[in-house]
């Protein structure tokens, strides 16, 4: 399971302006944004808020780690 810079275990969903500065992207919050509207990252809207769903993209590139 992924860890935040706390060391403490990543929650499975996570505001995605949060999410861009644990990824540390602080300055690029644009290019999150974008990889979320392209799909490339996974994500849900919940009422006017977008989060990151952390537990499917940790479980993606794991995926894709290991496939040959």
């Amino acid at each position: 399971m992924p860890k935040d810079p706390s060391g403490q275990p990543a929650p499975p969903l996570m505001p995605w302006r949060e999410f861009a500065n644990w990824i540390r992207m602080p300055e690029s919050h644009d290019v999150v944004w974008g990889w979320i509207r392209n799909g490339y990252i996974p994500s849900h809207k919940v009422g006017r808020h977008v989060v990151v769903n952390v537990a499917l993209l940790t479980s993606q590139l794991l995926e894709q780690e290991w496939t040959p």
